[in-house]
C-alpha cells in the first residue's frame, strides 16, 4: 500500500496514479498528524481492509493536482550510513579522503530531525561558496520499538520505504553538523508498506540533476544492507516507532547550485522532484 500525507495534513492510499482520500476512515486528525501517523502504524493491520475498501471505492484525485507532504509528519531521529557503498567510498576517499577502508569502519551518524522536509519543499542552501551535494537512498521509517533486533529479524520492525535525498555540505565539520540543516531530508513522494517490498536489497536508485543523470546504483551493493543497519542502529540505541534510517548512497554524488532540480527514483518506491534555492545565511558565510 502507497501512504501519502498531501495538501494540508490529508491521508491518502495512492493506486492506479491517483491518490484517494482516507482521512475519515482512517479516523486521522490532520490538526495532529504526528500522533495520527504513529496511531495508523500501531492499528495498520487492523485497518488495512478498510483502507483498501475505501481506495478502490473512492473517485480519487490525479497525482499532479494534489501537493504531496514529507509522508513522515515527523520523527525523533534520523539515523544515516555514512559511505555504505564501496564505489562511493572509492570517490570520497579520491576527493577527500576521509571515508571508512574497511566495512568494519562504517559507523551510522545521526541527522537532525529538524532537517526532515517533503517532496514538494525546495533544498535551501545556506552557504554561498561551499560545494552542497546531493545523495540518493532508500530511506525507512520504523513502526515498532526496537533494541537489540538481529539483521535477521529487521523486517518485522520497518513499517515501510521512501525515496530520501540526504543533502551534504563538504568539510571539515562532523557529518551530523554538515548535514542537518533545515530542507537537507527531503523525503517521499509516499511509504510503500513493506508488505509490498519484497527485498529492499535488490531496488534501482537513480538520480538526476536537471536533465543529467549523476547517479545510478542498486541497494545490492550495500556494505550494510538494509537490515544491517536497522541491527547496528538498535545496538547504539532504542529506535521508536517514527524514526528514520536512511542506508546509504551509490556512487556520483556531485554538487547542486541554486535554480537546479533534483530527481530521485527508487524501483517499486517512487520519485520526486525539488527544486534548489538560495537561503544563504551571511553569518554562516563569513564564519
Amino acid at each position: 500500500m502507497k501512504i501519502a500525507i498531501f495538501n494540508h495534513n490529508r491521508l491518502g492510499i495512492v493506486q492506479h496514479q491517483k491518490v484517494v482520500d482516507v482521512t475519515e476512515v482512517a479516523q486521522w486528525n490532520p490538526e495532529h498528524p504526528s500522533a495520527s501517523f504513529l496511531q495508523l502504524m500501531e492499528t495498520f493491520e487492523t485497518q488495512k481492509p478498510e483502507l483498501q475498501k475505501a481506495a478502490d471505492q473512492g473517485q480519487g484525485q490525479e497525482l499532479s493536482e494534489v501537493t504531496f507532504q514529507s509522508p513522515v509528519p515527523s520523527t525523533n531521529k534520523i539515523w544515516a550510513a555514512p559511505v555504505n557503498y564501496k564505489k562511493h567510498q572509492d570517490e570520497m576517499n579520491k576527493q577527500f579522503n576521509n571515508a571508512p577502508r574497511t566495512a568494519a569502519d562504517i559507523k551510522l551518524f545521526l541527522k537532525s530531525p529538524s532537517s526532515l522536509s517533503g517532496p514538494a519543499e525546495p533544498i535551501r542552501l545556506p552557504f554561498k561558496e561551499r560545494r552542497t551535494d546531493h545523495e540518493a537512498e532508500l530511506g525507512y521509517v520504523v513502526g515498532k520499538k526496537a533494541k537489540n533486533v538481529h539483521s535477521s529479524d529487521a523486517k518485522e520492525y520497518i513499517f515501510g520505504y521512501f525515496a530520501l535525498l540526504d543533502i551534504s555540505i563538504r568539510g571539515e565539520e562532523e557529518r551530523p553538523w554538515r548535514k542537518s540543516f533545515d530542507t537537507f531530508t527531503p523525503i517521499g513522494p509516499w511509504i510503500v508498506t513493506a508488505d509490498e517490498i519484497e527485498d529492499p536489497n535488490q531496488l534501482d536508485l537513480k538520480l538526476w540533476v536537471n536533465d543529467e543523470i549523476r547517479q545510478e546504483g542498486n541497494t545490492k551493493h550495500l556494505i550494510y544492507d538494509s537490515f544491517k543497519c536497522f541491527e547496528a542502529a538498535t545496538q547504539n540505541m532504542t529506535l521508536h516507532p517514527g524514526d528514520i534510517m536512511a542506508t546509504g548512497t551509490p556512487e556520483g554524488v556531485g554538487p547542486i547550485n541554486e535554480g537546479d532540480k533534483v530527481r530521485i527514483h527508487v524501483e517499486s518506491v517512487g520519485e520526486f522532484t525539488v527544486d534548489v534555492v538560495a537561503d544563504y545565511n551571511e553569518y554562516l558565510d563569513k564564519g
